[in-house]
């Protein structure tokens, strides 16, 4: 369920409630997925764990998305729109503020935007919002080594923007924004942008991207990207499921494993 499809009556006694935010970016991503691939990822994963929580009796409200992000990698590229990573720590703030007055109990954290800058305000973010206490907080942050495994080897690598992980995905969201002429005959270009930025680089040209991507795009399909989003709506309930739960308890109890 949409927040700004309710009406207001709608969220009158709606107390304790959690509320998702998606965030994403307009940025380049190669030359066969649109500018806003990373929002199409983030809303499917927001949707994704809001139907989990739903199932498990947990009131969840997908948030409008945060499209505009900290996006210096690709700024050299038409089409991008990049803000300053303090712009986005501010917003995530008084976005958690305004909640916190409405009685929401959780802010959740869909990020699928991992320029270093949008994940460093991120984590700046996120120590401020824990440290005042209200709303709980919960931010399965993706670039960490223990959720990144679960999300395929080229995730992992780091080589996968607009490669076959993001690819599979909006395939499977939105195949009509996918440009089949292009994709199928990019080459595998296997540079880790992780790796790009721990050097010092700081553009995707710098790097080795010479048309904004990454990875192997040809291999995508929208199978695989079906099976993706469920493990990212997956990592995000799970995150937010143990936010709720009591001291010692499982999160996610056995039968709503997937």
């Amino acid at each position: 369920m949409r927040w700004e499809e309710l009406r207001w009556p709608e969220l009158a006694d709606d107390r304790g409630g959690v509320a998702i935010l998606p965030l994403g970016a307009v940025e380049a991503h190669g030359p066969h997925l649109p500018l806003g691939t990373d929002c199409l990822i983030a809303e499917a994963m927001a949707r994704d764990a809001a139907r989990r929580l739903s199932e498990a009796g947990i009131r969840a409200l997908v948030l409008p998305t945060l499209a505009y992000a900290p996006a210096p990698f690709a700024q050299e590229f038409p089409g991008t729109l990049s803000i300053r990573p303090a712009t986005l720590a501010a917003l995530v703030l008084d976005l958690a503020e305004s909640l916190a007055a409405r009685g929401v109990g959780v802010l959740a954290l869909a990020n699928a935007h991992f320029d270093p800058a949008q994940v460093a305000a991120l984590r700046e973010a996120a120590v401020r919002v824990v440290d005042r206490g209200r709303p709980r907080l919960a931010f399965p942050d993706l670039t960490r080594r223990e959720l990144a495994s679960g999300l395929g080897e080229e995730f992992r690598s780091g080589a996968c923007h607009a490669g076959r992980y993001e690819t599979s995905i909006v395939l499977a969201e939105r195949p009509d924004l996918v440009s089949e002429a292009e994709r199928v005959r990019l080459p595998a270009l296997p540079v880790s942008l992780s790796a790009a930025a721990r050097a010092g680089q700081t553009g995707f040209r710098e790097a080795g991207l010479a048309a904004a991507y990454c990875g192997d795009p040809a291999a995508a399909s929208a199978a695989e990207g079906r099976e993706l989003v469920a493990r990212l709506g997956e990592i995000l309930a799970r995150a937010v499921r143990a936010v709720l739960a009591p001291p010692g308890e499982d999160p996610i109890p056995e039968e709503n494993r997937s």
